[in-house]
C-alpha cells in the first residue's frame, strides 16, 4: 500500500470538508507530473492532507474508496487508456493532532537529508499530488499523530 500528499486550498476545500461531507471525489488536477501520479493511486492508499495558502502543513488523513477513473467533467482517455483526467474518491480519516508545517520539514534533517531524498514537497512546491517515500512517511506518521 502507497502512501500519498495531496495538497489542497484549504479557503476551497479544506480537510474538514471532507470529513463533514463523507466520501469526495478529489479532482481539478491539471498539472501532468500530478496527473501522472493520481493514475498510480490505488484503492486502500493512504493520502495526507496538506492545506496550502496561510497554514502550508500536512493537517490531516484520508483513505482512497476506488483507483482513479475519468473526470465526470473532462472525460476521456490517454492513448495509454488511462483516464486523462484522473479523480479518485476520498475518505477523510482522522485529523492530524499535530498538523506538520512545510517549515518544520525543511528544518527537520529527516526530510532533508538522504532518507527524504525524493520527497516533491520540498523541492515540486506546484506539484498537487505526490507519493511520499516510506522513510519519510514514518516521520510524517509520528510528528503528526497519525500513527
Amino acid at each position: 500500500m502507497a502512501a500519498w500528499l495531496f495538497k489542497t486550498e484549504p479557503d476551497e476545500f479544506s480537510f474538514a470538508d471532507l470529513q463533514r461531507g463523507g466520501p469526495s471525489l478529489w479532482d481539478g488536477v491539471s498539472n501532468p507530473a500530478a496527473l501522472g501520479h493520481l493514475r498510480r493511486v490505488r484503492r486502500n492508499d493512504e493520502v495526507f492532507i496538506y492545506h496550502t495558502g496561510g497554514e502550508r502543513s500536512i493537517v490531516g488523513l484520508a483513505r482512497v474508496i476506488a483507483g482513479p477513473g475519468e473526470d465526470p467533467r473532462r472525460p476521456g482517455l490517454t492513448p495509454a487508456g488511462e483516464p486523462k483526467f484522473a479523480v479518485v474518491p476520498l475518505r477523510a480519516l482522522r485529523a492530524a493532532r499535530t498538523p506538520l508545517s512545510l517549515a518544520a520539514m525543511k528544518a527537520d534533517a529527516r526530510f532533508t537529508g538522504p532518507e527524504g531524498a525524493g520527497f516533491d514537497l520540498l523541492r515540486s512546491t506546484r506539484l498537487s499530488v505526490m507519493p511520499v517515500p516510506p522513510k519519510v512517511e514514518g516521520v510524517i506518521r509520528s510528528l503528526t499523530g497519525l500513527d
